[in-house]
């Protein structure tokens, strides 16, 4: 009986991750074999040279792609970026190409499906995951949303991808794409009736010839079945082929899928993913033709979309520093206008003892005036709504946004500091704090006074957040605000990467060790902390105190608790030192410019039909238990990474990972346990491209965290991209549940959305140690929801005493009338039917 649940565990737990044997091109990197990565990728790619060369032939000028270099995320890069100043020299293109597969492999994913993947016929209803995933990127472009864009059109390059592994297109000798896949308009003509017999047996294991003969003769187009479960299919009909798809040893045996070279149809292999490659490409231009050029580059990450965010304490309290930071405001804005770092939009948050208000726009004159219009009200109890109007404009801005926030008090919300780190940590976008107050070391916590200064513990609030996002806090006078903000803009630039990042408590000194390649320009050291004392060492043993402004290994900069080094332009590549002293708690960041850059996201791996696929999550790790993540290095396209690990803030605990390259610059890096608190992403290589060979760093500027907290959300469907109908302006309901194996007691309950639909959530949900709490949440969509506009629900959970937080992030797309769900409820819904699958064996 043991044997009997194991089988039957094993089988569902394929079921639900690959069903029906359905999963396309491989995922995984194999002999000669294109898997879906590569072949969206490629198409990506030389879309992206396409469209540049055009935008240069357009303006007269010429587009040089390197002799005898073949097309990669960088060398497209660099030749679209030389040819037009306004293309973005970052890393942004590499990213928009990491999401967009990513979200290509996740489709093999889904639950119980087959037209995602083409399989059992599925013509019309494939076509329409398609195009209707088609026209929701459309609609994310046209309200700037490029995020949801890049996730919608992962999705259906997938879906497109597996026809001409799945069908026999290649096999009725067409060199063309299939256009009516993309265009609703388009009849899909001569496609199998279901009762048309397609198939004979393959003879000794040879299936080359055994789609019938009449059906190439006729050209008619089919696709195999496929299930993993059972060898049921219609009669004479094709299978999908494989170890695991049961109706391919069910008569006509064998299958015609060309997913590797090793697959049923295998010698076909090379030219179904070719033309999977011109159809992902043809469908990019469709995308460029509908969006424009603009869009569509900023759609692949060529040109960097960008939301600058201002959040802005106007009480009363303010009213000395509100003329110095509308003019630093305007200062930080015009010092970006015609530079490749321009931002696509703005956003102000002003807060006062009234509450948050938002105001958004792209129009940068605009934007200014409303910067200018500024003025204060309010006041009298010191304590702001600081975090409250951080949070709105990290639930409403764009992921990756540059928010500045200006107050002179402590926050009168710390309660939603747990929630600020979280969404700081899920949305990636770098908080700098301009706080014009100083420290008193007189004044205790328990003081309170209209006039007061921040004390140590409050100011640390605002420290601890920005470290997390990368960012700084900045504690300065008002006639040196300016000054500060110069200081820092480097951090904002493109191309931008971080080589270390550390923070340290009070009295704890320590010497830092960094290492400076050579495609490494504009390095800068900056040090955060008060009382200051700093050594800088050089690889040959050089060095240079802090005091000395100018010296042999660098310029030195000090405005208010900020210490700014700048390298010399000719430094040293190798080993780098710096000790660090201070009277207080302090951080260090040290960033340059260069194209090698690392991306990377926490992935779950499944196992089916196709071996592994990954896809990422979207919550926090489980602390103590293993975890995977995928890691991109771009910019490097001959790198080598040789070390990765997860390091705490302190740098004093360390996980080490194992890395495991799945082709290119991209690997999967797995990780045997989840540390404590909170935690960046450090690695070390090797760099052997154009450049001198050499040793590289780099460390991720966002830090992150495990949880002992499980949060899972489930809609009122069976699979995760099942339709459900609503009815405008009318709720609907959603469960989602709450599991620990720490701390017992009344858990807090949260949820919002990225724009302002309405969802509620009891407060709280009484949760036993080792047990989990389901509850029901409510979502409202607005009448005139435009179809296919992306909302992202997140739903967190905080411990008793704000010990633990975790949440869940649920992407949904929608309309009017209907709304889809795609997002982590699959997972839970997977539990429970083994559960209950199990259950039911016993």
């Amino acid at each position: 009986m043991v044997s009997l649940v194991l089988v039957a565990v094993f089988l569902l737990w394929g079921a639900v991750f690959q069903p029906h044997q359905a999963g396309g091109f491989k995922i995984t990197h194999s002999d000669a074999s294109l898997n879906h990565q590569e072949i969206t990728e490629t198409a990506i790619i030389r879309k992206a040279a396409e469209v540049c060369r055009d935008k240069a032939k357009a303006q007269g000028k010429d587009f040089t792609l390197p002799v005898n270099n073949k097309l990669t995320s960088t060398t497209v890069q660099k030749a679209c970026s030389s040819s037009n100043s306004a293309l973005s020299k970052s890393t942004n293109f590499k990213s928009a190409i990491v999401t967009i597969y990513l979200n290509n492999i996740a489709v093999d994913r889904k639950l119980f499906s087959d037209p995602p993947h083409f399989d059992n016929e599925k013509f019309s209803e494939g076509r329409d995951i398609i195009t209707k995933g088609v026209a929701r990127v459309k609609v994310n472009l046209k309200e700037g949303n490029y995020l949801a864009a890049r996730k919608n059109l992962g999705a259906v390059t997938h879906t497109l991808q597996d026809f001409y592994s799945h069908s026999n297109w290649v096999e009725l000798g067409y060199t063309f794409s299939f256009s009516a896949l993309i265009k609703p308009d388009l009849p899909l003509n001569n496609t199998a009736d279901p009762k048309t017999a397609t198939c004979k047996s393959c003879v000794d294991d040879n299936c080359n010839d055994n789609i019938l003969p009449e059906i190439l003769q006729k050209k008619i187009i089919t696709t195999g079945y496929s299930s993993l479960l059972s060898p049921d299919k219609p009669a004479g009909k094709c299978s999908h082929g494989g170890i695991f798809d049961q109706t391919s040893r069910n008569d006509p045996t064998g299958g015609i899928n060309k997913d590797d070279l090793k697959s049923a149809h295998g010698f076909l292999h090379p030219k179904a993913a070719n033309m999977a490659i011109n159809a992902t490409m043809e469908l990019l231009e469709d995308i460029r033709q509908a969006a424009g050029e603009t869009d569509f580059l900023r759609l692949i990450g060529l040109s960097r979309t960008i939301m600058l965010v201002f959040v802005i304490d106007i009480t009363g309290s303010m009213s000395y520093e509100i003329a110095e930071i509308k003019k630093v405001s305007i200062n930080i804005i015009d010092s970006r206008k015609g530079t490749s770092d321009e931002p696509t939009d703005y956003m102000l948050i002003t807060f006062d003892d009234t509450g948050v208000k938002l105001t958004s726009t792209g129009n940068i004159d605009e934007f200014k005036e409303l910067i200018n219009s500024l003025s204060v009200s309010g006041g009298g109890d010191f304590p702001e709504m600081c975090l409250s109007g951080l949070l709105v404009a990290l639930t409403r801005a764009p992921p990756s946004s540059d928010i500045f926030v200006f107050t002179d008090a402590s926050a009168k919300d710390p309660e939603l500091k747990n929630t600020v780190g979280a969404m700081i940590e899920s949305t990636e976008s770098t908080v700098t704090f301009l706080l014009t107050s100083f420290i008193s070391p007189e004044v205790s916590d328990s003081q309170s006074s209209s006039s007061r200064p921040m004390t140590q513990s409050e100011l640390q609030l605002y420290r601890d957040l920005a470290h997390v996002s990368g960012g700084q806090t900045l504690e300065v006078t008002t006639n040196t605000l300016s000054e500060a903000s110069t200081a820092i803009t480097d951090i904002f630039t493109s191309g931008q990467v971080t080589i270390l990042q550390k923070a340290r408590s009070a009295g704890n000194a320590g010497t830092f060790f960094f290492l400076l390649d050579s495609s490494l320009s504009n390095v800068i050291v900056y040090i955060i902390g008060d009382s200051l004392d700093v050594i800088l060492y050089s690889p040959t043993g050089g060095s240079q105190s802090g005091s000395v402004i100018n010296g042999g290994l660098g310029s030195i900069q000090t405005v208010g608790n900020l210490k700014k080094i700048t390298l010399k332009s000719d430094f040293q590549t190798g080993q780098w030192g710096i000790s660090v002293n201070s009277t207080s708690s302090y951080t260090l960041k040290v960033i340059g410019q260069s194209s090698v850059d690392i991306l990377f996201h926490f992935v779950n791996i499944t196992l089916g039909g196709h071996g592994e696929s990954w896809g990422q999550i979207f919550t926090r790790p489980s602390i103590g238990q293993n975890a995977t993540l995928f890691l991109s290095v771009s910019g490097g396209e001959s790198a080598t990474v040789t070390d990765v690990k997860l390091v705490d803030a302190s740098g004093s605990s360390v996980v080490n990972g194992n890395v495991t390259s799945v082709g290119g610059t991209d690997y999967l890096v797995s990780l045997n346990r989840m540390p404590e608190g909170s935690f960046g992403l450090r690695l070390e290589g090797l760099l052997n491209s154009s450049l001198p060979s050499s040793r590289f760093q780099r460390q991720s500027s966002i830090h992150h965290k495990g949880s002992r907290i499980t949060v899972t959300t489930c809609f009122p469907s069976s699979t995760v991209e099942t339709q459900t109908t609503t009815i405008p302006g009318v709720s609907l309901s959603f469960n989602f549940t709450v599991s620990t194996n720490t701390t017992a007691g009344n858990y807090t309950i949260r949820a919002r959305t990225s724009n302002g639909f309405t969802v509620t959530v009891p407060s709280s949900l009484n949760v036993s140690t080792g047990g989990s709490v389901q509850g029901t949440g409510t979502l409202t969509v607005p009448s005139n929801t435009e179809f296919g506009t992306d909302v992202t629900l997140i739903v967190e959970a905080e411990a008793p005493g704000s010990t633990d937080l975790n949440y869940a992030t649920v992407r949904i797309t929608a309309s009017a009338t209907s709304i889809k769900f795609s997002g982590l409820q699959s997972f839970s819904m997977f539990l429970s039917l083994i559960g209950l699958f199990v259950s039911l064996l016993l």
